[in-house]
């Protein structure tokens, strides 16, 4: 069977289908996945552990057989530990092959075969009686089937399912419960990731004021969670409107309905303001005297307790339909509305002297339909980007770089995906103005979206969207003129690691015909730059774990190890370092250079050389990003932004994905006696458009 891989194209800023082997797509699966960072989560681990001990004895005090029924069992873990508490028998349920191959090979290596069977099959599809997959129904069920969202990898439906087919009834169930918790705030910066805020822009004659237009305004967005790091979203970034309220709760050990629902809670704000977002996170008692406890509350609910870093359960952001003065002890009505895979919400206010029967009347009006985005802003752009063209500091760069090189004869041409640079260009002088979308979303129809956009600024008729790719730009797409100006952020949808938006290179040089001689192309240059690092937490979703509460996986260690392998270059991965801290252990480093003004070269560019490390620490990976030279003396970061302090804290531009390049052994330096080195090679190859790279230690 083979397996069609969508890949970003930097030449052509396109996704392409490449064909791959049938391996390919397990080997993503596991080097990308979740099982390390779930391995080395103690508190999980340790929280499970117990309940799945507790469950056994329950059973065994009555009397029964503990037969236990383990859905999503990964490496087996979960399973093993009921085995050594006292388990008669599990079944382990897995339906990635690779996984459940993997976790026969554990439970073989740490002598459960008698008493554990790897079934690899969807839970869905399996069998109970004598000739089945499982002998009898289980007695126990102990699953761990959550994301972020709690019900985002299809729970419900499959708690449903094994209720009617696979668990006998009055089972125990590890986790007991699960429940989910909201609180609602008014925050500017999470706001700027769902609205797109207007632009004020000093042009020569008065200001000029960019808006969105009224069907992105009023769109509800679209349902899909914003699962983040709350922990590193400091305090002075949002304000709580009302305390931490629970929502919602499931219990697991009994029949679970999946079909669409909502559940409602009476609110009242603490404070005034402007309710835009709801926070929200889960808990699971393993037990069901609740005991047993493992949370995800970020750091401002339980400042007292010691936070279990994760990467595998996060918090949500969700955004209400639209923004809502409250006032301090009114009354709201919080609604949660979910289907079988996510939730949404929506606020309102209770009416005058409302009470029992005036929340039977609010019932009427709750949908349950999911929201749809209508505006095709929200499909286009990730909440990144949308923070991304909020970022004033980021668009006056562009505007004081514009201003330098805008002449009232320009003739600009804007290559950049959903970009506000075009109308920038108009209200800074430039006598014509045409824009280029290149990356070819063609499902989304981006050209409506900004025929909507210039119409709400009454500019449909002073900037033409040309609907061709660069390489297809005719003389008369331009009115037979010649580019003075060449503008780009650059940005494209389709790129997924800071090089990608090189395509604007691609681009340039494709449009080379059109060019006046003297034309001024902004950015003039680029430059890629890197730095090495210890991460406080994030090595951790690499690192191999080896034995995990007292269970040998190292099988699984080999495993992830074979599939980064795969491929003969290990490659970099894209990470929001904002979400991930980490401290500088090297000056940061210019590694190479991209010049616009001319076209891109035939042959490759590439570096070598070394970096010291200045720090004690443990060097997990080198960081790379992308700076753009707009002109001068102004640059645009995508990465860096500052380094804070002699212990050589981070900040991280919040609105991209900076590329990690982890390194498979890593080093401890902690005497700094000799000073050590990282030499690294970096190539950048102009057919393909990718960086290649390798460090040695």
């Amino acid at each position: 069977m083979k397996t069609f891989c969508g890949r970003a194209n930097p030449t052509t800023g396109s996704m392409e289908w490449l064909e791959e082997g049938e391996d390919y797509d397990y080997h993503q699966e596991i080097a990308r996945s979740r099982y390390a960072d779930m391995l080395h989560d103690k508190d999980r681990n340790v929280k499970y552990y117990q309940g799945i001990r507790a469950a056994v004895s329950r059973v065994k005090e009555r009397g029964e057989k503990a037969i236990v029924l383990d859905i999503g069992t990964g490496t087996g873990l979960l399973s093993m530990m009921a085995a050594s508490a006292g388990a008669d028998f599990c079944y382990a349920i897995e339906v990635f092959k690779p996984m459940a191959n993997a976790a026969v090979k554990i439970v073989e290596k740490n002598g459960f075969s008698d008493k554990i069977k790897v079934i690899n099959k969807h839970s869905t599809e399996v069998t109970v009686g004598p000739d089945g997959d499982m002998q009898c129904r289980a007695n126990i069920l102990v699953t761990e089937l959550f994301d972020t969202e709690l019900i985002g990898e299809g729970a419900l439906p499959t708690y449903e399912h094994a209720h009617k087919y696979l668990v006998q009834e009055g089972c125990e169930a590890v986790p007991h419960r699960a429940t989910v918790y909201v609180q609602l705030v008014e925050s500017k910066r999470m706001w700027s990731w769902k609205k797109l805020f207007p632009v004020h822009v000093e042009a020569e004659d008065g200001e000029k004021i960019i808006v969105p237009p009224s069907e992105m305004e009023n769109c509800p967005g679209v349902p899909s969670v914003c699962d983040i790091q709350l922990n590193q979203m400091p305090s002075s970034d949002f304000t709580a409107l009302s305390d931490v309220v629970t929502m919602f709760s499931v219990d697991f050990s009994k029949p679970v309905q999946s079909a669409s629902t909502y559940y409602r809670v009476q609110l009242e704000p603490v404070k005034s303001g402007k309710a835009q977002i709801v926070l929200s996170w889960w808990d699971i008692d393993m037990d069901p005297s609740g005991m047993i406890n493992c949370t995800m509350a970020p750091y401002w609910v339980k400042p007292t307790s010691a936070l279990q870093w994760r990467d595998h359960w996060m918090q949500c952001v969700y955004f209400l339909p639209n923004e809502e003065p409250v006032l301090q002890g009114e009354k709201l009505y919080l609604t949660a509305c979910r289907d079988e895979y996510s939730v949404w919400y929506n606020l309102q206010k209770a009416r005058e002297g409302e009470n029992k029967a005036g929340e039977e009347e609010h019932k009427a009006d709750v949908r349950v339909e999911s929201p749809v985005c209508r505006c095709r802003a929200h499909l286009l752009w990730n909440r990144p980007r949308f923070g991304e063209l909020n970022d004033q500091n980021r668009t006056r760069q562009y505007i004081r770089s514009l201003r330098k090189v805008l002449k009232t004869d320009s003739v600009c041409l804007c290559i950049s995906d959903g970009s506000l640079l075009p109308v920038l260009a108009h209200y800074l002088g430039a006598k014509q103005v045409q824009c280029m979308q290149p990356s070819r979303i063609d499902l989304y129809h981006p050209h409506e979206l900004w025929q909507a956009f210039f119409k709400a600024n009454h500019l449909e008729d002073k900037i033409k969207i040309i609907e061709a790719r660069p390489e297809l730009l005719k003389p008369s797409h331009l009115e037979d003129k010649k580019i003075s100006v060449l503008v780009g952020e650059p940005f494209f949808t389709t790129s997924l690691l800071p090089w990608h938006n090189l395509y604007f290179w691609y681009a340039r040089t494709a449009v080379s015909t059109h060019l006046a001689s003297n034309v001024t192309v902004l950015p003039q240059s680029a430059s890629l730059h890197m730095m090495i690092v210890e991460f406080q937490d994030l090595w951790r979703i690499r690192s191999p774990c080896g034995i995990c509460e007292g269970f040998d996986v190292q099988t699984m260690d080999e495993m992830i190890k074979d599939s980064l392998n795969f491929r003969e270059s290990k490659e970099a991965e894209p990470h929001p370092l904002w979400e991930y801290p980490c401290k500088s252990l090297s000056d940061p480093k210019e590694v190479l250079t991209f010049d616009f003004t001319k076209a891109v070269p035939q042959h490759c560019l590439s570096t070598q050389g070394s970096v010291n490390l200045l720090r004690k620490g443990r060097s997990h990976g080198a960081v790379l990003w992308m700076e753009y030279h707009l002109a001068a003396d102004i640059s645009v970061s995508t990465g860096l932004m500052q380094m804070s302090n002699e212990k050589g804290n981070c900040e991280w531009n919040p609105h991209c994905k900076q590329a990690v390049y982890f390194f498979s052994s890593v080093i401890e330096s902690e005497i700094l006696s000799d000073p050590t080195a990282v030499t690294y090679a970096i190539n950048f190859d102009t057919k393909t458009g990718e960086i290649a790279m390798d460090f040695k230690l």
